[in-house]
């Protein structure tokens, strides 16, 4: 499956953003889909993953609340609402797909990669 994230810009902090990841494919169904971000200079960090049935989510404690993951099958779609956005959440954000996956926390986990999309939070 190929993956493009889409959605990132400035925002200011206690603002919204809503990134959108839209994958190729006609099996788009089987797959868990994961968002994960990096901010210069640290290493890639898991923000939120949803499982290929969508019947189970996990969060980063450091999003948890403010950020919600969601699936469109429909539109062979993943989405990341962010919300109340602080300025630590600044990064490069990626989605990743697994496939059959129970929406795993670990990088490695994930063999496809969407290119990244920049989301920047001001004070």
């Amino acid at each position: 499956v190929q993956l493009q994230a889409s959605g990132g810009g400035l925002v200011q902090a206690g603002g919204s953003l809503r990134l959108s990841c839209a994958a190729s494919g006609r099996t788009f169904s089987r797959y868990a889909l994961g968002w994960f971000r990096q901010a210069p200079g640290k290493e890639r960090e898991f923000v939120a993953a949803i499982s290929w049935t969508g019947g189970s989510t996990s969060y980063a404690d450091s999003v948890k609340g403010r950020f919600t993951i969601s699936r469109d099958n429909a539109r062979n779609t993943v989405y990341l609402q962010m919300n109340s956005l602080k300025p630590e959440d600044t990064a490069v954000y990626y989605c990743a797909a697994d496939l059959l996956g129970g929406g795993s926390r670990l990088v490695g986990d994930y063999r496809s990669w969407g290119q990244g999309t920049q989301v920047t939070v001001s004070s």
